[in-house]
């Protein structure tokens, strides 16, 4: 999940590359329509940004699921250690993937804040 992430947050971390290439310099202004550009360029970031939540969201859900599944069994077979091994290891999966909600809040904001 953390190099899907790493790949769709290319966007983001080639904005300034993006804003560069996407405003025309003045030999250019009247070739390319400088607003359509930044708002193609706006939109595909929204984009970016919406379906990555969703997948970090998507995944935090899917985790939580099995992490109460694991509990209820757990609470049933107390001696089980590979039961206890298995609720720790998805149990540390939803902790990473609770922190990728943050780190997907610092992107988003850094990105805002250099199109803005």
């Amino acid at each position: 999940m953390q190099e899907l992430l790493r790949v769709m947050r290319t966007i983001d971390d080639r904005i300034v590359h993006e804003l560069n290439t996407t405003i025309p310099t003045a030999s250019f202004v009247g070739k390319v329509d400088p607003g359509q550009t930044c708002k193609e360029l706006y939109d595909s970031l929204m984009d970016a940004h919406t379906n990555r939540e969703r997948i970090i969201k998507n995944c935090i859900s899917q985790t939580s699921a099995v992490v109460k599944t694991l509990k209820e069994e757990r609470e049933k077979a107390q001696e089980d250690a590979a039961l206890l091994k298995q609720l720790r290891k998805e149990q540390t999966k939803l902790k990473l993937m609770q922190s990728e909600l943050n780190v997907e809040e610092v992107v988003n904001d850094r990105s805002w804040k250099v199109l803005s």
